[in-house]
C-alpha cells in the first residue's frame, strides 16, 4: 500500500482512492446469502415440477416446497442487499503492509 502526506503533513493518505477497505466478497453475509438462495431455488424447481397429490394432501393443498422456496429466495436476497447497503469495513490498523511480513513469508 502506497501512502502520501496529506495536505498538513501529518495523516498519511491512501494513494489508491483515499476510500476505505471493504471485506466484499469474503463478507459472511454474502455466503449464507448464497446458500439459502441456492437452496430456495432448488426448492423452487422442485415445487414447480415434483409435487403429487400425495405430497398435497399432505399439507391441505399447500404446495410447501413452493412456498418454503420463495421464502428461502426472499431471505437470500435480503443478506445479499444488506451487505451491500452496509458493507463491512476493515479498520485500518488491522491492514498490514507487505513490509511488516517476517523474511519468512
Amino acid at each position: 500500500m502506497s501512502t502520501s502526506s496529506s495536505s498538513d503533513g501529518q495523516t498519511p493518505v491512501d494513494a489508491d482512492d483515499g476510500a476505505p477497505h471493504r471485506a466484499g466478497a469474503f463478507d459472511i453475509r454474502n455466503f449464507i446469502a448464497l446458500l439459502i438462495g441456492l437452496y430456495g431455488v432448488v426448492l423452487v424447481i422442485y415445487g414447480i415440477i415434483g409435487s403429487t397429490d400425495t405430497q398435497l394432501a399432505k399439507t391441505d393443498g399447500v404446495n410447501i416446497n413452493l412456498w418454503a422456496g420463495l421464502g428461502m429466495l426472499a431471505v437470500g436476497i435480503g443478506f445479499f442487499v444488506w451487505a451491500r447497503v452496509r458493507p463491512v469495513v476493515v479498520p485500518a490498523h488491522l491492514e498490514h503492509d507487505d513490509d511488516d511480513r517476517p523474511p519468512a513469508h
